[in-house]
């Protein structure tokens, strides 16, 4: 199971101005627990601007967005310090990923960030995802971290995405303010109910930029890429470990779709190039078997178009037999075509790998 877990900042720092080693060490334990039961993990971690805060004495969080960048290039490298130390105790080997929500709106960018979160993972290491503060504006005002895991969880197609706060869940009502509030066990509808949106409204805490409400919203859009998202307490005890074991805990969201479902959408509803593949008769089979689209089965490249596009694939005799996205231009291709996968490297001087078109990444029409 792959799972992806969310660390606001108020869990970071346990309600405090500082973040918090005991937290950190017991995420950490949880953390390896998950990997040598054979699980693959990504971090989410906000926290950047509290540990600049902290490293300054920032008594108050400032209001303009110069002032927060500042503090998010202050607190960052300190913030994967503490990181590096903590899981280090546990032997977990780190990476940090500094995204934008454009990074991920961008095709190209996006299947370079998929590659690298790919190989980091194969590699049993511990990549840790932060929004860079220090160049985003529009997300550092709104808490967009929520948003970006759930948009990390849509690149890596997550089974599971953990979005850890200070509160048990989702209410029906903000439970600080009104007894009556009661928790959203689970949610299983096509459309979130307006009631539960109304519910979320609202910023949770000082210290984070985000709310309930982001949340909620992560939470719409990754269960519709096919990822279950779950909304708990972080300092629910061992709350990874039981949630990777299926019990239920806080507020669970249903996948609207399944992840193979959601990428097909996707494929087939995205933006088409006009290039063309024509492949022989070899590819054709492989691909209808659910095989990937290897150099030496391409015959004829037609059309421009860069790596990252979405192209048709054409049969011998010339009809459409599937569509995908591309892993190499067509100038690269024009070059490839016809030739084995062990060769990309010495003919381009680098590789995005050894398919053309990964079969994850291809409809069979």
């Amino acid at each position: 199971m792959l799972i992806i877990v969310k660390l606001g900042t108020s869990s970071l720092t346990a309600g405090t101005s500082k973040i918090s080693a005991p937290f950190l060490v017991d995420l950490a334990r949880q953390v390896t627990q998950l990997q040598t039961a054979g699980h693959q993990v990504i971090l989410v971690s906000s926290g950047a601007i509290a540990a600049g805060r902290e490293k300054l004495g920032f008594p108050q969080l400032p209001k303009d967005i110069p002032a927060k960048q500042m503090l998010s290039a202050i607190g960052q490298p300190r913030l994967m310090a503490i990181y590096e130390q903590v899981f280090g105790l546990y032997g977990l080997t780190l990476a940090q990923v500094l995204l934008t929500r454009s990074d991920l709106a961008d095709r190209r960018r996006y299947l370079n960030a998929r590659n690298t979160l790919t190989a980091l993972l194969s590699h049993q290491a511990l990549p840790i995802i932060n929004e860079n503060d220090t160049v985003a504006t529009e997300e550092i005002r709104v808490g967009d971290n929520d948003n970006l895991s759930a948009l990390v969880a849509n690149v890596v197609e997550a089974d599971l995405l953990v979005l850890l706060t200070d509160q048990q869940g989702l209410y029906t009502a903000d439970p600080r303010n009104n007894p009556d509030a009661k928790l959203v066990q689970e949610i299983n509808t096509p459309e979130i109910p307006q009631e539960i949106w109304e519910a979320a409204g609202g910023s949770g805490t000082k210290l984070g930029t985000g709310g309930m409400v982001t949340k909620l919203q992560a939470a719409d859009l990754a269960r519709r890429s096919g990822t279950t998202v779950v909304i708990a307490q972080g300092t629910e005890p061992n709350v990874l470990s039981r949630l990777a074991s299926g019990e239920r805990i806080g507020t669970r969201f249903m996948p609207v779709l399944s992840t193979l479902e959601s990428r097909k959408r996707y494929i087939l509803s995205g933006r088409l190039s006009p290039g063309q593949i024509s492949v022989n008769d070899g590819a054709a089979s492989a691909l209808k078997k659910g095989g990937s689209l290897l150099p030496i089965g391409v015959t004829q490249i037609t059309g421009d178009f860069d790596r990252g596009d979405t192209v048709r694939v054409l049969d011998p005799s010339g009809r459409e037999l599937a569509r995908g996205i591309s892993n190499y231009s067509s100038a690269d291709l024009a070059r490839l075509r016809g030739r084995h996968s062990d060769e990309i490297e010495s003919l381009l001087g680098y590789d995005y790998g050894d398919e053309v078109i990964h079969r994850n990444d291809l409809v069979v029409l």
